[in-house]
């Protein structure tokens, strides 16, 4: 599947119809801690090993957040594919200029 197909589909089961930008933030907020629990349980539950139970609850998880970062790029004028290859051209720039390493969003 490629991206914008699965942004069209995604856009057919949005149903919010506040603030998607903040609610889309919010739900990005939600899985992405929703994976870090996963993470936080291999490291507890499972000696630090990834099973392949916690694969498919990191894949399903994964998913969500995609989802909701589809949803995000719709609201701001953005396909799937733009958000991909923005973020392509910036780690290339940063490898280009030796600057993967440190902080801040303009490196």
């Amino acid at each position: 599947m490629q991206l914008n197909e699965y942004q069209k589909e995604v856009s057919k089961a949005a149903f919010y119809k506040g603030d998607d930008v903040a609610y889309c933030a919010l739900g990005i907020t939600g899985e992405a801690g929703e994976i870090a629990d996963h993470v936080k349980k291999m490291l507890r539950d499972d000696d630090g090993i990834l099973t392949d139970n916690r694969k498919e609850h990191l894949l399903k998880e994964m998913g969500d957040t995609m989802w909701y970062i589809s949803r995000m790029a719709e609201k701001l004028g953005y396909t799937l594919d733009e958000v991909a290859l923005t973020n392509l051209n910036k780690i290339k720039d940063r490898a280009d200029r030796n600057m993967q390493r440190g902080s801040g969003d303009d490196r």
